[in-house]
């Protein structure tokens, strides 16, 4: 028993050292992971038909504060107490607004839990209809 133990303490240790030698990079941040990245051609160039739409905005408000403000934050900084434990911590969609109404309606459908993004952000595609993510990102807009 004593040996099988050493032998796996042994090889552990072998393979956290040489894991460690083909480090030397770190992973991208959330936010240097969002800097880096191109909306993909299927979103690229989509444009709200809600923009400037009051009541679009007052529903994706609703919507909002039932699936978003509790990562994201009621002003969208990313300050939501759901958020405070997620790692890399969510967006500051006041922020995100630079990137472009094709960028939040992409991120917003296909979430962000694969590469480069590795987040919590959940896909909405399966939850929320297209009009639904574009009122969201109508309320987004609205964000200072």
């Amino acid at each position: 028993m004593k040996k099988s133990l050493f032998a796996l303490m042994a090889i552990l240790a072998l393979s956290a050292m040489a894991l460690s030698a083909c480090g030397g990079q770190q992973a991208a941040s959330g936010e240097e992971a969002e800097a880096k990245v191109e909306v993909p051609a299927a979103f690229k160039g989509k444009t709200n038909p809600f923009t400037n739409n009051a009541d679009a905005a007052a529903k994706g408000k609703g919507i909002y504060s039932t699936n978003c403000a509790s990562c994201h934050g009621e002003t969208g900084k990313g300050d939501g107490p759901a958020g405070a434990s997620l790692d890399p911590h969510p967006g500051n969609l006041v922020d995100a607004k630079a990137k472009g109404e094709d960028y939040l309606f992409w991120r917003i459908t296909e979430g962000g839990m694969a590469a480069p993004f590795n987040s919590s952000m959940p896909a909405w595609k399966d939850v929320l209809s297209e009009d639904e993510i574009w009122q969201v990102v109508t309320y987004i807009q609205t964000f200072k």
